[in-house]
């Protein structure tokens, strides 16, 4: 007997220490983000994003192409006579030749490939910083989620004490029991608020795991807050940020030098290339003189220089495209910056609302709104008040609860777009 129940302890020790390393194992599996490692993480792993970085390859290798000197050509020639009665005549001929870039047309292709590599890159960038957009955005979807389910847990607990007072009540003899049903139906009530808050979260985690590219058998959970620091800027300055700091201005700015360089490139292609060779010949020959054939051998040497002569192609179309691309790239240029502008001022004007209508509730309602509800359960408990009062009273805290978690919400969206449109991050450094 002794030894079954020390069997049995020993497999319940077993099991436990399994559990507990199980749970550890999980624990240790689950992956802890702030936002800022949050958009790190994204920044590195998110599928689109390298992607997008794998075809600079693309440019690289235009660049090399760029850069490369034409091959040299090798010709052989040979004929016979042997098919055509004259077995003692031959010529057999070999040549090589190289054609010479004019006019730096190659340093001038280089110029363009640098263009085009720079420009690929504030691509990259301005990618990067709408994904960083999207990610805080959602980081926030997702905290203003888990704010709403403590919002309906915390009107759970409410409604349960105001449940416990109604039965107390009731035995006392002090209320009829239909106020223990309606004290039922808030409990039921907060329950389903609770579930609906719920069914906002799993979305908004999804979105910020697939944004962030974590492994599909990796856990994550993401740790934030709501609350932030008033932000002291004013426009002008953003506005300067602006023209200066986002990568997609930067990319219309290389596109226009790239206009440059191939406005450069093709003018330089009006002038063609020149070919230059050389070969040497060998000949044989045979001449019947009295019956005989007197054979004679020739040994020549050559050289050859081979230049198109630009009479009527002079690139018109390729300087005439160039132009045009150029032309385009400024006029986008241009007009990117005004809408970068109007960007930051509508930003701006939107983060300036948010933290009024903020203001409003950290200074003029949240305080005095706790005192309230404590003043009503205390008279309803003292029997001052009916029980609607508190029923009303608590649908008010929570409803101005979640109004209060929106306006913080409201203010970090609203400085994310004010972020995105400066290609600044204002908490810290550059995007």
């Amino acid at each position: 007997m002794v030894r079954t129940i020390s069997v049995t302890g020993a497999v319940l020790l077993l099991q436990a220490v399994c559990s507990l390393s199980g749970e550890s194992s999980a624990l240790a599996g689950e992956k802890n983000f702030t936002l800022q490692q949050a958009v790190e993480f994204a920044q590195q792993n998110n599928g689109e994003l390298k992607a997008l970085r794998e075809e600079k390859g693309i440019r690289e290798a235009g660049k090399i192409k760029a850069g490369l000197y034409p091959n040299p050509v090798l010709d052989l020639d040979g004929t016979t006579g042997e098919l055509s009665g004259s077995p003692s005549e031959n010529l057999i001929s070999v040549g090589i030749s190289q054609e010479f870039l004019t006019m730096g047309k190659r340093g001038k292709r280089l110029a363009v490939a640098d263009k085009e590599i720079e420009s690929f890159d504030r691509q990259v960038d301005n990618s990067g910083r709408l994904l960083v957009e999207e990610v805080k955005t959602t980081f926030y979807d997702l905290l203003l989620a888990g704010k709403r389910v403590e919002l309906a847990e915390r009107s759970i607990a409410l409604n349960n004490q105001l449940l416990e007072v109604t039965k107390q009540r009731l035995e006392a003899g002090d209320i009829p029991e239909l106020e223990v049903n309606l004290a039922r139906v808030e409990v039921a009530r907060s329950e389903g608020k609770k579930v609906e808050a719920e069914r906002g979260l799993y979305p908004a985690k999804a979105r910020l795991l697939a944004l962030t590219g974590l492994p599909p058998n990796e856990e994550a959970r993401f740790i934030g807050s709501l609350e932030a620091k008033p932000l002291a800027k004013n426009l002008g300055e953003l506005k300067s940020w602006a023209l200066a700091k986002r990568p997609d201005i930067m990319g219309l700015e290389a596109e226009k030098a790239k206009g440059d360089a191939e406005i450069a490139l093709a003018q330089a292609e009006r002038i063609p290339n020149i070919t230059a060779g050389f070969g040497y010949q060998r000949e044989n020959t045979a001449i019947e003189v009295a019956g005989s054939d007197v054979k004679d051998r020739d040994n020549l040497i050559g050289l050859k220089l081979s230049i198109p002569i630009p009479l009527f192609d002079r690139n018109q179309a390729g300087i005439r495209e160039a132009q045009a691309r150029k032309g385009s790239a400024e006029n986008r240029y241009a007009f990117a910056r005004v809408t970068a502008e109007r960007e930051v001022e509508a930003a701006f004007a939107r983060l300036a609302t948010a933290e009024k209508s903020l203001s409003i509730y950290t200074r003029e309602i949240i305080p005095q709104l706790e005192e309230n509800l404590k003043l009503v359960q205390e008279a309803y408990r003292l029997g001052e008040v009916g029980i609607l009062t508190v029923i009303e009273e608590q649908k008010k805290f929570f409803e101005v609860n979640d109004g209060y978690l929106t306006a913080l919400h409201d203010r970090q969206t609203a400085l994310v777009k004010l972020e995105t449109a400066v290609a600044i991050d204002l908490t810290g450094g550059a995007q």
